[in-house]
C-alpha cells in the first residue's frame, strides 16, 4: 500500500513510517518539520508544509495517489492546551479538517486518526472501555473529540472510511535504540526519569503519594510505539478490504503506578533515581487504564513489545544513543 503520514517527523510518526518501509509499503510524509534521511529512511519522499494551508496538502493528492492516509500532526501536551486554546484548536481542527478537504475529492478513501484516551476525561470505571462517557477536561482532549466528529459527516457526506484509534500512553523506542521520544518541553514520565539515570537532572518530580492506588501514585497505561505502529497497519488493511469504520482503544489492558515506572528504570539502567514528592497536580486522575478487548477482536491487534521491562530498555537505549549524539 501507499501511505501518506501527516506527522511522520514526529515520535510515533518516524517509527510507524520505520515499520511500514520494512514490511515493504510506499510511504510519504507530510510535516512541518524537515526529516533527516537517516530517520525516516532513504526510500521515504519528505515533504516539508503545514495543513493549515489548505492548497499546500491539495498540490500532495494532485501528484501522488495514496491507499490510506495515517494522521499523526497535532499539538498534543494537555496542559500547554488550556494555556493556547487558539493554537491547538486551529492546528489539530482546521489543519485535519484541511487534510480532509484534499482527500474528498481524490481516490483515496481510507482515514486512520490518531486519536487519544483524552476524550474521556475522568472515567466513571478501569479498565476503560470505548462506551465510556465522552467528556474531556483539556482543550487538547475537546480538540480531538470534535475532530472525531468532523469525521464522522465526511464519512457520510463523502464516503471517507475512518478507523479511530484511542491511543493511551505511548512509550518505549525502536528495539534498536535508531528512533524514540524527543519533545521540548519534555512532559512524560519515563523519558524525565531517564534523563535523571542520564544526569541531566538530579531528581524526578513525583506528583502526589496519596492517590487511592496500590503505593499512592497515579497508575497509567502504557503501550510500545511498535505495538502502536502495529494497530495503523492493521486497522488501514481492514479499511482497504472494505471493512467498516471503527473507534478502538489502544492500550494493554493493565496499569503501572509511577513508582513502578520508577522501580523499573533503575533495574534496567542500575541508577538510582532520586526522587521529590510535590502536591497533586489538578487534573490527574488516580488510574485510567484501557480494556482493549475490541482491538483485539475487531482488528486481530495483540500488543507484542508492551512489558514494561522492553518498553523501559528501548527507551534507554534511544536516550543513551542521543546522550552520545549530543543531543
Amino acid at each position: 500500500m501507499k501511505f501518506l503520514i501527516t506527522g511522520g517527523a514526529g515520535y510515533i510518526g518516524s517509527i510507524t513510517n520505520s515499520v511500514l518501509q520494512k514490511a515493504g509499503h510506499e510511504t510519504v510524509i507530510y510535516d512541518r518539520v524537515a526529516c533527516r534521511k537517516s530517520k525516516v529512511g532513504v526510500q521515504t519522499e519528505s515533504i516539508v508544509g503545514d495543513l493549515r494551508d489548505l492548497s499546500a496538502i491539495q498540490k500532495v493528492f494532485k501528484t501522488h495517489t495514496f491507499d490510506a492516509v495515517i494522521h499523526f500532526a497535532a499539538s498534543a501536551l494537555a496542559g500547554e492546551s488550556m494555556l493556547r486554546p487558539h493554537e491547538y484548536f486551529e492546528n489539530n481542527i482546521l489543519g485535519g479538517l484541511n487534510l480532509l478537504e484534499a482527500m474528498k475529492d481524490s481516490a483515496c478513501k481510507n482515514f486512520i486518526f490518531s486519536s487519544t484516551c483524552a476524550v474521556y476525561g475522568y472515567p466513571t470505571k478501569t479498565p476503560v472501555t470505548e462506551d465510556e462517557t465522552i467528556k474531556p477536561v483539556s482543550v487538547y482532549g475537546a480538540s480531538k473529540r470534535m475532530f472525531e466528529e468532523i469525521l464522522a459527516w465526511y464519512e457520510t457526506l463523502y464516503g471517507i472510511k475512518i478507523g479511530i484509534l484511542r491511543y493511551f500512553n505511548a512509550s518505549g523506542a525502536a528495539l534498536d535504540g535508531s528512533l524514540g521520544e524527543l519533545h521540548v518541553p519534555e512532559t512524560h514520565i519515563i523519558p524525565i526519569a531517564l534523563d535523571v539515570a542520564l544526569g541531566k537532572q538530579k531528581e524526578f518530580s513525583l506528583y502526589g503519594n496519596d492517590y487511592e492506588t496500590k503505593d499512592g501514585t497515579c497508575v497509567r497505561d502504557y503501550i510500545h510505539v511498535l505495538d502502536l505502529a502495529d494497530a495503523h497497519i492493521l486497522a488501514a488493511s481492514h479499511l482497504r478490504s472494505g471493512g467498516a469504520s471503527f473507534t478502538v482503544n489502544l492500550g494493554v489492558g493493565r496499569g503501572y503506578s509511577n513508582l513502578e515506572i520508577l522501580s523499573m528504570i533503575e533495574k534496567v539502567t542500575l541508577k538510582n533515581i532520586p526522587y521529590k514528592i510535590l502536591p497533586r497536580r489538578a487534573g490527574d486522575p488516580a488510574k485510567i487504564f484501557a480494556d482493549n478487548t475490541k482491538a483485539k477482536e475487531f482488528l486481530g491487534w495483540t500488543p507484542k513489545y508492551s512489558d514494561l521491562e522492553t518498553i523501559i530498555s528501548s527507551a534507554w537505549k534511544w536516550h543513551s544513543f542521543l546522550r552520545k549524539e549530543g543531543s
